[in-house]
């Protein structure tokens, strides 16, 4: 199995918002869900709903029970009566009478082919679980996989960097050197797909300690702040990319790129893009 490039509390943190969010959105009784363990165990630690408390902690073995077998099978599945079903096994009956639970859907979170959670959800009562239910569910796996994956890659390009940051530094005019900024300017870029603002808070914590490696000129009184998204923007200036590139990698309109540069620009004290890039390496903003 594919180790995972975010731990495991990560992933259960993400679990537990998409959670609350598809119980805000759906009113079901109760959504819960969890991780997937290295050894195929779905792990319910994550719930949105009233609750009893029966199901919390328990870990769900491959193919065993309905999140069991969604592993095992790596597709959705939908019961309309968990304890007279004939499609699961029923090693968890005793824990689902005990939450009271009847009718469920559970959809593993696949990423890179590896199932990293279950998302379920349920209610009380022995009906089938209308379409737009089944599909709210499953939307909001895609999402946290889409979140996860891009996740993943921001945290393996975290680490290259963080690798190359840590070598002796190359000249700044070097092909090494300009891989660096090149890879740090897709990474900003990349990152601004993550939905989760404690991820965005990290990854921006991260990248100025990246972006300042090897400057002498840190800390000093009254040096410009640039705000995330201007450094997203001079980032892909200072490796050749036009204002239409920018926008396109960012996701954001020409005009917006030209008002994040402008307000870079003037916060550097500088007359042009080339200038304000050079400050920016200059106080350790950009590498």
């Amino acid at each position: 199995m594919t180790t995972r490039p975010t731990s495991v509390a990560e992933d259960s943190r993400l679990i537990g918002r998409a959670l609350a969010e598809l119980r805000d959105a759906t009113g079901l009784g109760l959504a819960f869900g969890g991780v997937v363990t290295a050894e195929g165990q779905v792990r319910l630690d994550e719930f949105a709903g009233v609750t009893k408390g029966a199901l919390r902690g328990v870990g769900l073995a491959f193919c065993q029970g309905l999140g069991g077998k969604v592993v095992a099978l790596r597709r959705p599945m939908a019961v309309n009566d968990y304890v007279a079903s004939e499609r699961i096994s029923h090693h968890y009956d005793r824990v689902i009478t005990a939450e009271g639970l009847r009718a469920m859907v559970a959809v593993p979170v696949v990423v890179c082919r590896t199932v990293r959670g279950v998302l379920y959800g349920a209610v009380r009562q022995v009906v089938p679980l209308g379409d737009r239910a089944v599909q709210a569910v499953a939307d909001a796996a895609r999402d946290l996989e889409q979140e996860l994956a891009v996740r993943d890659e921001v945290a393996r390009r975290l680490a290259w960097l963080s690798e190359r940051a840590a070598e002796p530094a190359p000249g700044p005019m070097t092909p090494q050197w300009e891989l660096v900024r090149e890879a740090y300017a897709d990474l900003r870029s990349l990152a601004r797909q993550l939905t989760d603002s404690e991820a965005r808070q990290q990854f921006d914590v991260a990248c100025e300690k990246l972006a300042a490696a090897g400057h002498q000129t840190l800390g000093v009184p009254g040096e410009p702040v640039l705000s995330p998204r201007e450094l997203d923007v001079l980032a892909c200036v200072a490796v050749g990319r036009s204002n239409a590139d920018a926008a396109i990698e960012l996701g954001i309109g020409v005009e917006t790129v030209k008002s994040y540069l402008r307000s870079a620009t003037r916060k550097l004290g500088s007359r042009s893009r080339l200038e304000a890039v050079v400050a920016a390496r200059r106080l350790g903003l950009l590498p």
